[in-house]
């Protein structure tokens, strides 16, 4: 449903490289997430495979069609939700679904079934301008307004940054409704933990793609034992770890710390394992409540892992 072959951008006369040589496909239906932090390219690629940039090199199609020769045609295959909210802020919530529906030729009517559990929603403030709504509301509001025509591919933009807990969850729940509607989504984050819910994800940094798999492949192919390293004193703990001889990363996730350790020293009765030697150097700096213990790795420490080689 989307190909991308060596695509690359930049900016300032090419002195800033947005994104460099990526190649990737999304099939039909799927929910595919672009999964990485500001400025890493995420926006640029859905900007491009929404006609609204041009690519420096490379080509890309969307629903079979060019980006660049068949443009016009795409725009009415596809729902594109940015991360900045774009609506008409003085419109109310009926009039800027009235207003999309007519740009494409269609009515709310016809299209009813798709907006529905989001419409219902907000439907009690369907008379509020846009403007005055919250996050969650305006996010709900885009959505149906990018929906309201049937795309065949939907792009969302960072949909859920700023956005409360509650309305994130509520949000992958109406994707995961819409891909059963046969839609092909294409969603771009820097949450980590919305990575296990896509079907496949692109973890991309400055403009490369580190990785391509499923959420779980990925996660499969961590190569390290990791580590969670707790204490009270947390920010001494994060400089005694990252001291300590043995370590070969170190992170901090929440109140702990995750660590890897150097594979490649030799281990004797003298010098155990990194692993097992890190407690007593920890209660040799004062850090008596230190404690260690094996941890599955999630996509960030993955992520971490990829950025480091």
């Amino acid at each position: 449903m989307i190909t991308l072959n060596n695509i690359k951008k930049t900016y300032n006369k090419g002195q800033v490289t947005a994104v460099k040589n990526i190649s990737f496909t999304i099939n039909p239906g799927e929910l595919f997430g672009l999964i990485g932090p500001d400025g890493a390219g995420k926006t640029t690629l859905f900007r491009i495979l929404t006609t609204l940039l041009l690519p420096d090199e490379g080509s890309a199609t969307v629903a079979g069609l060019d980006i660049i020769k068949d443009y016009t045609k795409i725009r009415s295959k596809v729902g594109y939700m940015p991360g900045r909210f774009s609506l008409y802020q003085d419109l109310t919530i009926e009039e800027n679904l009235n207003f999309f529906a007519t740009v494409f030729g269609t009515t709310i009517k016809e299209n009813y079934h798709l907006i529905k559990d989001i419409y219902q929603q907000i439907e009690p403030f369907k008379d509020r301008r846009a403007g005055k709504l919250s996050g969650g509301m305006k996010q709900k509001l885009a959505l149906c307004c990018a929906l309201i025509h049937k795309p065949a591919v939907l792009f969302l933009d960072e949909p859920t940054t700023g956005v409360d807990v509650v309305s994130r969850k509520e949000f992958w729940d109406m994707l995961k409704r819409l891909k059963q509607e046969g839609i092909t989504i294409l969603v771009s984050t820097p949450y980590m933990d919305e990575a296990n819910l896509c079907d496949r994800i692109a973890l991309i940094q400055k403009g490369t793609i580190l990785s391509i798999d499923t959420p779980t492949a990925i996660v499969k192919a961590f190569p390290l034992e990791l580590f969670a390293v707790r204490a009270s004193k947390t920010h001494q703990l994060l400089k005694d770890v990252r001291a300590y001889p043995g370590t070969d990363t170190c992170f901090a996730f929440g109140d702990s710390l995750h660590v890897t350790f150097k594979t490649n020293v030799a281990e004797t009765n003298a010098n155990p394992r990194p692993s097992e030697g890190l407690i007593p150097y920890l209660k040799s700096k004062g850090e008596t409540d230190a404690t260690i213990e094996k941890i599955a790795p999630g996509i960030e420490d993955c992520f971490i892992n990829l950025l480091k080689n």
